[in-house]
C-alpha cells in the first residue's frame, strides 16, 4: 500500500515508538529545520506548544537543552546529546526529560532524512529502556498524537520557507 506524503505513520513495537512522514522539501532543507535552533522554535512540538532552546550544539557530545512549554502552563524540560551526528542524514542522541517535578523520562533518538520522490522521508525512532517506560510516555504525555502533530507543523514550516524562497523572500 502507498503511503500518503500529507501524514505522519506511527507504529509501536517493544521498546520502540517509531514516527515517520515524507515531506515535499529537498533533504538539506529539511535537516537544517531540525539542526538550526532558530528554525526548530518555529515548528517543534505538538500543537499549542512552544519551545525555548537553551543550548543546541549539534556535534557529538553536543548538548540540546530545551524547555517545551506546554498550552496549559506546564513546563518541560528536556536534556539531550547528541551521539551522532552524521550531516544531512542521522541524528542521534539520548534525551532524559519530563514535566517540571515528574520523574525524568529517558530514552535514545535517531532521526534519519532519506530522499525519497522528490522529497525528503524523516524517521524518528524513540527507543525506551522497557516496554512499560515507552507504554506510560505513550499514555502519560500523549506520544503518539504528539508525534504527529509535531510532523504536521514540520511539514507546515517547510512549506512556507518553500514558498518564501519561490517569492524571492526569506524566512
Amino acid at each position: 500500500m502507498a503511503e500518503k506524503r500529507d501524514e505522519a505513520m506511527v507504529s509501536t513495537e517493544g521498546q520502540e515508538f517509531v514516527v515517520t512522514r515524507v515531506f515535499d522539501a529537498p533533504r538539506k532543507m529539511v535537516w537544517e529545520a531540525w539542526t538550526d535552533p532558530k528554525q526548530l522554535v518555529m515548528w517543534f512540538g505538538p500543537n499549542g506548544f512552544t519551545t525555548t532552546i537553551e543550548v543546541m550544539d549539534v556535534r557529538v557530545g553536543g548538548l540540546w537543552r530545551q524547555v517545551m512549554h506546554g498550552p496549559d502552563g506546564t513546563d518541560y524540560l528536556n536534556e539531550s546529546v547528541f551521539t551522532e551526528v552524521t550531516p544531512y542524514k542521522r541524528l542521534g542522541l539520548t534525551l532524559s526529560g519530563g514535566k517540571t517535578g515528574a520523574p525524568t523520562i529517558q530514552m535514545e533518538r535517531v532521526v534519519t532524512f532519506e530522499e525519497e520522490a522528490g522529497g525528503t522521508r524523516v524517521t524518528i525512532r524513540m527507543m525506551y529502556p522497557s516496554i512499560e517506560a515507552r507504554e506510560k510516555n505513550v499514555r502519560e504525555y500523549h506520544a503518539i498524537e504528539g508525534g504527529k502533530q509535531t510532523m504536521e507543523r514540520l511539514a507546515e514550516h517547510l512549506s512556507a520557507r518553500l514558498l518564501a524562497n519561490t517569492q524571492g523572500g526569506v524566512r
